[in-house]
């Protein structure tokens, strides 16, 4: 048609042809990597102790020199008292003999025969290879390997009966229960840093207490022994409970802790310490009620906050909340009644704001906000912070101090339980002495009659007024 553009040429329709393929390259080889060679990690975990190697593991040296100790006795037969040799002659401190006659069946029969002992030390030798695993064996019950406190009352019982600078206690056997609960209190305060209530073999060898308990036998002064056994510290600890506990029923309440240091403490800690903050498993015996052996601990606390189960005590009570931190809260919650006494007494207390600025200078935390466990334990300064929250007396007097005074002492110096331990029985001598020459004023004959045999005049009110239940 005119007009009409002709149509598109149709091109030929290219045929595809196929693009050969390009050859595969060949597999690689398979390369099968050997093993890496076994490394022999040598054992470094000997919870027993480490084994002795050559001539040392033969034990038959010591066995003899026991069967020569048991030939000076009856029918080679020892009882308690004569089991001292049988500890020397075994290497042990004098005071192991106890435990190792408990451990040899002595209680059952009243002595222990060489053979019977011989054949638990014999498997003591090869089971047990240094002190701490030897003495945690001979103590534990079966199939244990740690010891609770009543494990140890054997071995308390027989320094009580035995020691020299004891002997006096022979004539009030009333006071045994107490002081052996002192004692035991305090190695577990200073020995089970876990808190389980169960010291460890690991535990007993980072402690002193094995050496200490050897001093026993060079040492014929007791007191002379500050740690754990002191007879004075006791006296100070006990005399303290007594006059806290004045129905005399071993237990106190909050109202009673409250007197302490006339009233030094604030009533909130005192609450965070009867709420179970700081008792271990089942060992609140009842319900609002603070055991004697539990003021032990409240006691070495409050007297020594360097201490670092103390400061581990203090920072369970002011840990509210139980998250294992002390947030701005906490703090301002324990410092709001230090506050309010300042202000009955007449004092302006700093404000919380100020003093949280001059408390996280003092602490130096490593997260802002929070303090932990950790940094109050670097810190040295625990003391002064846990006072500045709930002991007013010792938070007004830290406030007239440099706080870094006696920071960078030198040399070792008494530790602020045994400086204040000191100090005490000091002041419970005086006032012994002062009662007495009251009470020979009053009826000389009276009093000479009834105390004439009293070994330790110090002690006589105590011995003489107080009953048990």
């Amino acid at each position: 048609t005119p007009g009409t553009p002709p149509p598109a040429p149709t091109l030929p329709t290219p045929t595809s042809t196929p693009t050969p393929r390009s050859p595969s390259p060949p597999a690689a080889p398979v390369v099968v990597t050997p093993p890496p060679p076994a490394i022999n990690i040598p054992r470094f975990y000997y919870p027993r102790g480490l084994p002795a190697t050559g001539p040392a593991t033969n034990h038959d040296a010591a066995i003899a020199a026991i069967e020569a100790a048991f030939t000076e006795f009856e029918e080679e037969k020892a009882d308690i008292y004569e089991m001292g040799k049988i500890a020397k002659a075994c290497g042990c401190p004098l005071y192991w003999k106890a435990p190792m006659f408990s451990s040899a069946g002595g209680e059952r029969t009243g002595f222990v025969s060489v053979h019977s002992f011989i054949a638990t030390w014999r498997k003591l030798l090869h089971g047990c290879h240094d002190d701490a695993s030897r003495f945690i064996s001979l103590l534990a019950k079966p199939s244990c390997n740690y010891l609770e406190q009543e494990d140890l009352i054997p071995l308390m019982q027989d320094i009580v009966d035995t020691h020299p600078g004891l002997t006096f206690l022979k004539d009030a056997p009333e006071f045994h229960s107490r002081y052996i609960t002192t004692v035991i209190q305090r190695i577990f305060y200073v020995v089970n840093r876990s808190w389980t209530g169960r010291m460890t073999t690991m535990e007993l060898r980072r402690s002193n207490f094995l050496q200490t308990l050897a001093l026993l036998e060079e040492e014929d002064d007791i007191n002379q022994i500050t740690d754990y056994f002191s007879y004075e510290h006791f006296y100070v600890i006990y005399c303290k409970f007594w006059e806290l506990d004045t129905d005399h029923d071993l237990y106190i309440d909050p109202k009673d802790l409250g007197r302490y240091n006339d009233h030094a403490s604030s009533n909130r800690i005192i609450e965070r310490l009867f709420s179970g903050a700081v008792t271990r498993g089942n060992a609140v015996q009842r319900e609002g009620r603070m055991s004697y052996a539990e003021f032990v601990w409240f006691l070495m606390s409050e007297e020594d906050k360097k201490n670092p189960t103390s400061i581990e005590y203090w920072f369970r009570c002011m840990d509210v909340d139980g998250d294992g931190v002390l947030s701005m809260f906490e703090l301002e919650y324990f410092y709001e009644e230090q506050c309010e006494r300042m202000e009955r007494m007449g004092i302006e207390p700093l404000p919380f704001q100020d003093l949280l600025c001059q408390m996280l200078d003092l602490v130096k935390p490593e997260s802002l906000g929070k303090i932990t466990l950790g940094d109050l334990k670097h810190c040295r300064m625990a003391h002064i912070f846990f006072d500045t929250f709930f002991n007013l007396e010792k938070y007004l007097d830290h406030e007239q101090r440099d706080p870094f005074a006696d920071v960078d002492s030198e040399g070792p110096e008494p530790s602020d339980w045994d400086k204040y331990a000191s100090e005490e029985y000091e002041i419970l001598v005086a006032e012994e002495t002062a009662n007495e020459q009251l009470h020979e004023g009053y009826d000389a004959y009276s009093y000479t009659s009834i105390h004439a045999e009293e070994p330790f005049p110090v002690f006589q009110t105590l011995l003489t007024s107080c009953t048990f239940t």
